[in-house]
């Protein structure tokens, strides 16, 4: 089972951005000291929820920082980059850090981020096949052209080619895709690309998509061990303590705040109506769902999800305190006491 932490660099009110990103980077050192296999950092646009707006960016600084640890994007945004450009960055990563870097790539929203960027609302709803497709030959074939509904341009030179590593590894950089829909898996499945599952859902609702995905891959051609070993990421949220009791506690005073503030400041595009969640039940919700109490209990709900799943890759949230000792000591906790009961 491998566990890494799952970094929002999420604003808390009455904090800063900077604030945010400093404990985003701490969280990232500190999981390398304590053990954990990865962290995964999300991306965001124009809210507190997440003052991240570049993963790729972040992932550099975290790859340069640390020497074991495996970085990945949680996700980078297609709909709000040109795949081309986040295949060159990708492919950058995964060359000058010995091949610890993971790209994930997800939808997003129908934010206002499609405004700003120029991608528009409909490479949201229905470009991102295109968009996934063309990043992937960027990062397997020597030279790509595009002829498509989006992108078109002349054959050039892919540089620098992912295969081109000094160990003599020919695969690129791993690439997963954030799936929220049945729609989203067969997709990811049919090109035998890994989930990562939000944290929003239980093990019953992930353990289905994971049968839909085992199924499509199978019937798209891909081999059984390759559907066997997928390596699908579930995110959740982790908080530890000496009592279940004051875990919860601790997430109940500070997640709200920070769920509310960062929620409402999403601005869709096209004014469509948005349903909002109850932060404080929303909260509630997620100590239910995810290793949120002492350590055995933590360890517990983790191989519980594994068994019911069948994933045995984690990105867990250990911000939610807010505070910057507390994630730093929460991040140890899970390291020392968490990851040896799960062998």
């Amino acid at each position: 089972m491998r566990v890494g932490a799952f970094v929002l660099a999420a604003q808390f009110p009455g904090q800063g951005q900077g604030e945010a990103l400093h404990r985003a980077v701490r969280t990232a050192e500190v999981a390398e000291e304590a053990g954990l296999d990865s962290v995964w950092l999300a991306e965001h646009h124009f809210v507190p929820y997440g003052v991240c707006p570049s993963a790729v960016t972040l992932a550099a600084l975290l790859l340069g920082r640390t020497r074991r640890l495996r970085v990945g994007t949680a996700v980078s945004v297609l709909p709000s980059t040109h795949p081309v450009a986040l295949g060159e960055q990708a492919a950058l990563l995964h060359l000058t850090s010995g091949g610890r870097f993971t790209l994930g790539v997800g939808r997003g929203g129908p934010w206002v981020d499609l405004e700003v960027f120029g991608g528009g609302l409909d490479s949201y709803e229905n470009g991102f096949p295109e968009a996934l497709d063309l990043l992937r030959r960027w990062l397997t074939q020597a030279r790509v052209g595009a002829a498509g509904e989006r992108y078109g341009f002349r054959e050039v030179a892919v540089v620098p080619r992912p295969s081109e590593s000094l160990d003599g590894d020919a695969a690129g950089p791993e690439v997963i895709v954030a799936c929220t829909s049945p729609a989203s898996v067969r997709m990811a499945a049919e090109r035998g690309l890994p989930m990562l599952l939000g944290m929003h859902c239980g093990d019953d609702t992930k353990a289905e998509m994971v049968a839909l995905w085992r199924s499509t891959a199978l019937a798209a051609g891909h081999s059984r061990d390759l559907v066997a070993d997928a390596g699908h990421v579930s995110a959740g949220v982790c908080q530890i303590a000496d009592r279940t009791a004051d875990a919860r506690e601790t997430l109940l005073k500070a997640m709200p705040g920070w769920l509310k503030q960062g929620l409402d400041a999403h601005v869709t595009v096209d004014g469509r109506a948005r349903a909002m969640r109850d932060p404080v039940a929303y909260t509630e919700l997620l100590c239910d769902l995810h290793p949120v109490g002492t350590p055995q209990v933590a360890a517990d709900r983790l191989a519980a999800t594994s068994a019911r799943t069948g994933i045995t890759r984690f990105a867990l949230m250990t911000e939610g305190s807010g505070d910057l000792a507390a994630t730093e000591e929460n991040v140890r906790r899970l390291g020392a006491e968490v990851l040896p009961r799960l062998g």
